[in-house]
Formats: structure tokens, sequence, C-alpha cells
């Protein structure tokens, strides 16, 4: 449905654009868009690439072993219905780990695969409460270190790209926390009908 709307929203504004007489200022805008889009990705990949490689560091250092010791707790706590040991709280917390880093694009397969593991344990056809937790969860989106937005303040050449950090770390855990009592009161209140 969203590739209908922007395909009709493209169409439309080239056919304004030819009744107007300003498909030249079409044209123009639309290559030095591509040309700025294909030299922010470049940027952005190099910065991916970093980040990936910071965290094989971390790994082989034991920093996320002593991250997932920390994090267990937590998410036996919010994934109750899950049981110790099951390969999807190692997901899970795979997960929330790189987004903490701000690499949501290298989290989104460990997602996946705790979505696929959680489903494996539901006999519902429709989403079980593990599933909807984490759902809430990865997209109030804990993160320390927003990677991505600081690639893009650097390829615009900001002064202080780093600077959005401590606002960031505030945002994302008021939306978590937001995110988990919301998933437990709508639970409560479901439970409770």
């Amino acid at each position: 449905m969203v590739n209908i709307i922007w395909a009709f929203m493209a169409i439309v504004g080239i056919i304004y654009a030819m009744i107007n007489g300003t498909m030249e200022d079409v044209n123009e805008a639309l290559f030095s868009s591509a040309n700025e889009a294909v030299t922010l990705s470049i940027g952005l990949i190099s910065i991916l690439v970093f980040w990936l490689g910071i965290m094989n560091v971390a790994e082989k250092a034991g920093i996320l072993r002593l991250l997932t010791t920390i994090f267990r707790p937590i998410v036996y706590k919010l994934f109750p219905e899950i049981p110790k040991g099951h390969p999807a709280i190692g997901y899970i917390i795979s997960n929330i780990t790189a987004n903490m880093f701000g690499l949501g694009n290298a989290a989104t397969p460990m997602g996946l695969k705790a979505m696929e593991e959680m489903k494996k344990l539901s006999d519902s056809p429709s989403a079980s409460r593990s599933m909807i937790t984490f759902l809430a969860l990865n997209t109030s989106g804990l993160t320390l270190i927003p990677t991505t937005v600081i690639a893009i303040r650097m390829q615009y050449h900001s002064l202080a790209p780093t600077e959005i950090v401590g606002t960031t770390i505030i945002a994302s855990v008021i939306s978590v926390i937001s995110a988990i009592l919301l998933d437990r009161l709508f639970y409560h209140m479901n439970k409770n009908k």
C-alpha cells in the first residue's frame, strides 16, 4: 500500500511539473538528490562497518557476555512465559544490545529470529504476549549511541555531531519505560475483560 501511495505522489508531482513547465527543476532535483543519497549511503555504510567491528571486538573481549549477564534477569522478568535457556532469550538480548549501540540494521536479523522462536512457543495464530512486549521494546528503541544520526550529522558537517548523545539517552529511557508500562497496562486490561 505504501508503494502505491509513493508512486501516486510521484506521478502527480511529475504531471503537475509538466503542466506548470517546471520539469527541468524536477529533473535537476531528482539527479542531485540521487547523488546525495548515494554519498550519504556510503557514509552510513562505513559507520555501520566500524560499529560492527567494535561489536566484534566487544564480543571477543567478553563485554557482550557481561551485557548478556546483566540483561538476562531483566529479560526474564519482561518475558516470563519464555522458558529459561530458550534460544529466544539469546536473540532478544542480542537484539537489545545491538539496538543500544544504534545498530538497527544489525539488530534486525536477531529480532526476526527472536520473533520466530517466540512464535514456536505459541499455539495461537495471533501474536503472543512475549511477541507484543518485544515489538513494543523494539519500537521504543533503547539507544545509547545513535550511530546513524551521528554519521548523518558528520556527513552534513555538523560542528558537534555527538552532542545529541545525552538527549538521545534521555529520550530512549523515557520511550522504553513508556513502552513497558503501556504494554503491561494493556495486557492487564485485556486479561481482566
